[in-house]
């Protein structure tokens, strides 16, 4: 085996040579401290890209007054700048080198976070401050289409469903781990030197004092020690594409089909990770003035013997389960195929999405029917969850298997890109149309998913078994 010092041209950064497949050359002991250290900066990259789905449900309890349309374009734009972004990512792995995308583009992480913080402390912040917030917390979401292909470059397609699983899964946990921090660190008092605190309006309860700033700047120096440890200990794969080269994936018609299987799996993943806690509160809380009538301690809940559920307890459990999925089920799609998992992932999503439908109209009747009513939604919810991390890991096994190693790379960071727009068009598409109609849009779009699945790579004779 050669040796590190062998490889090395052009200064420290860049490798010499970098071939994956041959066990002669290749260093495994290099590409999973590139993963680790990659996945670090990626978990970052998702917890401020969904920071704002965890501090947006609450803006009104701590001093803001804005309409639910406002509420979720604020949860939803994060979702339009992050896949706007990843088509600017998605082509830097070859003319940047993993080294400086990700140190740079974790540094970066580091301006919306701490805009969030400053502004959860002044309730008087004008609506497009908040806008341009949500807008660059989408550098988060840009980011995966770049650290994604060039984690690819460091290992062999027999091993590339477990690494970019593990990476993308564990990424994924930064979703959960904002959405669960959040709550217990704006309660923590002793934090009071982070900045003055605010009254948090409970409806029927008095109000609670919070420190909603900590959710955001607890971030902040784990995004400089990761931006550090990138700089310093990563190198760059000699792989050159310019611009132009790398658009040659758009002749191939597998770019296109692979698009849309993952617009089912990792769109449906964030889209639902940043609307899950507004669509709680509109039908089973606050939102639904059939339910709660008012606002703080004189809010009154019209349904006698109901617990509106907070938010905040379950929100983060939809991503958790959707990143466990993708983590534990990487290894089986290196095992088994691809294919075979993506089409599990379609029936799933497409029957989950289905048995949720009917307690998106609750009924109002009693305490009991509306608590059946949440308790099927949140099961349906994180059946769906369930069924999107396992899609997501089965999609991440294709791509390599189906294209050479440069155009893998590409359609990782196209695909990554559009599917990111999720939490945009959900956002949208709650707003201009009910939850009933907008959930059987997801279940027509995975019985197509299933086809496409079907008929080109799952089944015996498909044109590209994978």
């Amino acid at each position: 085996m050669s040796t590190l010092t062998e490889r090395l041209q052009g200064g420290p950064e860049w490798l010499k040579s970098w071939d994956p497949e041959n066990e002669e050359t290749w260093d495994s002991r290099l590409a999973w401290q590139t993963l680790w250290i990659t996945t670090f900066s990626l978990i970052m990259c998702f917890a401020a890209w969904f920071l704002p789905s965890a501090i947006v449900p609450k803006l009104n309890a701590i001093g803001y007054s804005f309409t639910q349309v406002q509420l979720y374009w604020l949860a939803a734009i994060p979702g339009l700048s992050g896949g706007l972004m990843r088509l600017v990512w998605m082509v830097l792995p070859p003319i940047m080198g993993t080294r400086k995308m990700v140190a740079a583009t974790t540094l970066l992480l580091f301006f919306p976070v701490l805009g969030w913080g400053v502004r959860s402390m002044s309730p008087d912040a004008p609506y497009w401050e908040l806008v341009v917030l949500a807008f660059l917390a989408g550098i988060g979401g840009g980011a995966f289409s770049g650290f994604m292909p060039s984690t690819s470059y460091f290992f062999p397609r027999r091993m590339q469903g477990t690494a970019l699983g593990l990476q993308a899964g564990i990424g994924n946990f930064g979703v959960s781990l904002v959405q669960l921090l959040t709550p217990w660190l704006i309660g923590l008092g002793f934090l009071w030197w982070l900045g003055q605190s605010q009254m948090m309006k409970r409806p029927g309860k008095p109000d609670l004092e919070v420190w909603y700033q900590a959710a955001s700047f607890v971030w902040l120096p784990f995004i400089l020690i990761g931006a550090w440890i990138a700089w310093q200990y990563l190198k760059s794969v000699p792989i050159k594409a310019n611009i132009k080269q790398q658009f040659d994936i758009f002749s191939n018609p597998d770019t296109w089909w692979m698009t849309v299987l993952y617009i089912m799996t990792f769109g449906t993943f964030s889209g639902l990770s940043a609307q899950f806690g507004l669509l709680m509160i509109n039908l089973y809380g606050t939102g639904n003035a059939g339910i709660v009538q008012g606002a703080g301690a004189d809010a009154q809940i019209l349904i006698a013997g109901y617990q509106v559920p907070d938010p905040a307890a379950y929100v983060f459990l939809g991503p958790l389960v959707g990143a466990g999925a993708r983590v534990l089920f990487a290894p089986l799609t290196d095992r088994m195929g691809g294919a075979l998992w993506t089409l599990v992932s379609g029936i799933g999503l497409a029957g989950s999405i289905a048995w949720t439908i009917p307690s998106l109209t609750p009924d109002l009747t009693n305490a009991d029917t509306l608590q059946g009513g949440f308790n099927r939604f949140l099961w349906g919810m994180l059946l769906i969850f369930l069924f999107t991390g396992i899609g997501n890991a089965a999609t991440f096994k294709q791509m390599p298997m189906i294209f050479e190693r440069r155009q893998a790379g590409g359609v990782i960071g196209w695909t990554g890109a559009i599917a990111a727009f999720g939490p945009f068009l959900f956002g949208v598409g709650l707003t201009i149309m009910s939850p009933t109609a907008f959930y059987w849009i997801g279940v027509a779009w995975a019985v197509l998913c299933v086809a496409i699945t079907w008929w080109r790579y799952a089944r015996p004779g498909a044109p590209k078994k994978s």
